[in-house]
């Protein structure tokens, strides 16, 4: 379920603003993205794993206050990280 390192570089390096940015809203947004549609897979397969589904619970909300923060500093950058990982917003 666990996002390995090559694939956290893929997405960092497609997210990020330049070398070195892993910690950007754009960034982590896409990473909380990536692990929210794994740890759903698994939750459709495992419907009785409660404490996997509360992780899900908390990472949705994570995901959703950084776009609100994204939402509030940059809109601009906010329509465009919702386009590009399609997310209903």
């Amino acid at each position: 379920m666990a996002l390995t390192s090559d694939e956290k570089k893929k997405i960092i390096d497609e997210f990020s603003g330049g070398a070195g940015d892993t910690g950007s809203p754009e960034v982590q947004i896409a990473l909380l993205t990536e692990q929210v549609k794994r740890l759903s897979k698994h939750l459709t397969e495992h419907k009785k794993d409660v404490h996997s589904r509360r992780g899900l619970l908390s990472m949705v909300a994570k995901r959703r206050r950084l776009l609100s923060y994204l939402e509030k500093r940059d809109v601009n950058r906010y329509k465009e990280i919702v386009t590009k990982l399609d997310l209903a917003k």
